[in-house]
């Protein structure tokens, strides 16, 4: 389903702003250039641009996204406005030479067309130079929407000529809200959204059973390193190194202790909303009763600093002994 005008507007509100007043004084560029993660947007956006374009009724460029024109466009059955995706791991020179084909034609209902080229960054050497020729040389009807996660591996010769449009990362509280609409549980959209922006990621490990698992050891860990030390050496041997062997789940592990101490700090400073562990907050209000801001703030940089040594290939084990004694008040990492 698309997304609406107020939630592109929440999304990107510079990137909604242009590209609406752009619609409303037939300002539109030839080529456009919409970059920026995964999950932000960019792909609505386009379809909004498009709709924008060949809408029955706009409102001072909204398009009005009930039209005939409109509906063909969300459901991908308009025949001037065509979307180019990779084949396989690329976008080939004849999924190129077939667009301009098609773009040689007349429009088949107006005589304006447009192409949506989505990972634009995955083009070959040969269909990004297709595409070059094609850009050097716009129909003044035809309107190019680019989208790239990696700006930095394509040709400059086409960055050039398209004017480019930046995509922020969504905030947390408001991705965890569109995990939310996506049915992901509340209590694990929370955490999600702080781990990953990628709405595909964040969907696929909200069910996966490891990271379900891993939530609960490291909250585990968590309660037992507070008052016993040596117990959770033990929860390290039994429970935690079996579970996190490779390196990127290690530091995966990290992560979700690290916004286990993060939570503290929000609730200390009443900022419920931000909550990684929402369904925790009982326990983490008395904790963060008992403890400085001072003492969250060491105990953040512990974990940052077990993540530097994990990256030096520390051993895992060491690595994770010395951060429970660390937080403990004990040994530094050394």
């Amino acid at each position: 389903m698309a997304a609406t005008w107020n939630e592109l507007q929440q999304w990107q509100p510079l990137a909604a702003q242009m590209l609406a007043h752009s619609l409303a004084k037939h300002r539109v560029a030839h080529a456009y250039l919409f970059e920026g993660a995964r999950g932000t947007g960019k792909k609505d956006m386009a379809l909004f641009l498009a709709q924008g374009l060949f809408c029955l009724r706009p409102t001072e460029g909204i398009p009005c996204k009930t039209c005939d024109q409109c509906q063909r466009i969300t459901s991908g059955n308009h025949p001037d406005v065509h979307v180019v995706e990779p084949d396989g791991l690329s976008i080939k020179k004849d999924q190129i030479r077939a667009l301009q084909e098609e773009f040689s034609k007349s429009g088949v209902e107006s005589k304006r067309k447009t192409y949506i080229i989505n990972f634009a960054d995955k083009m070959t050497s040969q269909a990004a130079n297709s595409l070059l020729k094609f850009l050097e040389e716009p129909h003044p009807s035809t309107t190019a929407i680019l989208l790239t996660e990696q700006m930095q591996l394509m040709l400059p010769t086409i960055l050039s000529r398209c004017q480019h449009i930046p995509f922020q990362s969504l905030s947390p509280v408001l991705f965890k809200e569109r995990l939310i609409e996506q049915e992901v549980h509340p209590t694990m959209a929370a955490l999600l959204s702080k781990l990953t922006n990628q709405q595909e990621e964040a969907i696929r490990l909200s069910t996966d059973e490891w990271f379900v698992q891993a939530r609960k050891i490291m909250l585990k860990l968590y309660e037992v390193q507070k008052v016993h030390p040596f117990e959770a050496m033990t929860r390290l041997q039994s429970e935690y190194l079996p579970h996190f062997k490779e390196k990127e789940q290690i530091e995966q592990s990290l992560d979700l202790f690290l916004h286990i101490y993060k939570d503290l700090l929000y609730i200390q400073t009443d900022k419920l909303d931000h909550l990684s562990y929402p369904d925790q907050l009982e326990v983490f209000q008395k904790d963060a009763l008992q403890t400085s801001t001072k003492q969250l703030s060491d105990q953040l940089t512990t974990i940052l600093e077990a993540k530097r040594k994990l990256h030096q290939n520390m051993n895992t084990q060491l690595l994770m002994e010395q951060l429970m004694l660390k937080l403990q008040g004990g040994s530094a990492l050394v």
